[in-house]
């Protein structure tokens, strides 16, 4: 892929506040044309302080960033007109109803769609004449999408866009941010809802305390870590019975049988059992042989790859522990 096809482009980024806290340390990464990519982290991460660079708020402490082939920051007029973006918390005058608000909006904006069209978009058309301060917070989150989506952006920042909605309402978000990405709009979100990046993202980066550490589609990022099979053997059958392969390490992958929540040896009405394993199929086919074979009925039966939640936790762990060692070997 050239460069011309990359609409967001950082090189070694930095930012530093006051005090010498660096929030940002020398990330790098690209966002194709057409492409939603996700920026998770936990709290304190960077995702916000990286973001903010990224609209033109600030200017980096170094490296470099492109929006449109233009310095957000020194080239603001050349990218703001093509940019939407979403804040956490848009701080609308709470006496204007959403109409007024988005009429107020529009008039600061080139080439605004009609103010009946944004809102219909995120399904507040009958709630125009309400004012602000009379939404609810899911609603006003949506009135916060509509006004990033007034100027038809190329680039559009989403940061936690779904925070405060409803199922319905998220599921909708969703959908409309899909929309706009086969209508050639690139999306960058920050998201704490590991579901929505898993879900909408074509790829993603997990930071953790300013640092990228690792990056690529969601099933890349989780496909390191094992599936997993759970089940509950009936009264009488011991976890024992079961195949040796599903118990023990084989062919240079170790499959484990983790204890859920009662001791394998104790005489219990259920039996808890989780397997992790890279070879799901395998594994399941096995599973599911044996207990034909042997006349088991396996209740609750439930089989999964890992979930990018699981892959975030693991990777936020590791990259605590390595940065901690790194510390200490440099004290």
């Amino acid at each position: 892929m050239t460069s011309d096809e990359y609409v967001i482009e950082v090189e070694g980024l930095r930012r530093t506040y006051a005090g010498g806290f660096e929030a940002v340390t020398g990330i790098s990464f690209s966002v194709a044309r057409g492409e939603i990519f996700a920026l998770l982290g936990t709290n304190g991460a960077g995702k916000t302080s990286t973001v903010e660079l990224l609209e033109g708020l600030a200017a980096p402490d170094g490296g470099t960033v492109r929006v449109l082939g233009h310095d957000p920051y020194r080239e603001r007029a050349a990218v703001r007109p093509r940019t939407g973006v979403m804040l956490q918390e848009g701080g609308f005058p709470s006496d204007l109803t959403a109409a007024e608000t988005a009429r107020m909006w529009a008039g600061c904006t080139s080439g605004a769609r009609p103010i009946g069209e944004a809102l219909e978009l995120v399904g507040l058309e009958r709630r125009a004449d309400v004012r602000v301060k009379q939404l609810s917070g899911g609603e006003r989150r949506r009135l916060d999408l509509a006004l990033a989506l007034l100027g038809r952006p190329e680039v559009l920042f989403l940061d936690e866009p779904t925070a405060g909605l409803d199922a319905e309402g998220r599921l909708d978000t969703w959908e409309l941010v899909r929309t706009l990405r086969e209508g050639g709009t690139t999306v960058l979100l920050t998201t704490h809802y590991l579901e929505e990046a898993e879900s909408l993202a074509d790829r993603l980066a997990i930071m953790h305390r300013g640092r990228i550490v690792t990056t690529g589609t969601p099933s890349e990022v989780t496909a390191a870590r094992p599936a997993r099979i759970r089940f509950v053997l009936p009264e009488g059958v011991a976890a024992g019975r079961l195949p040796l392969s599903l118990r023990a390490a084989a062919a240079g992958r170790r499959i484990e049988i983790r204890r859920l929540p009662l001791s394998l040896r104790a005489a219990a009405a259920g039996r808890r059992i989780e397997i992790r394993t890279h070879q799901l199929q395998q594994a399941l086919e096995e599973l599911l042989r044996w207990a034909r074979e042997s006349d088991v009925r396996l209740d609750e039966l439930d089989a999964r790859t890992a979930s990018l939640e699981e892959a975030f936790l693991d990777i936020a762990r590791g990259a605590a522990q390595d940065i901690a060692k790194t510390e200490t070997a440099g004290v």
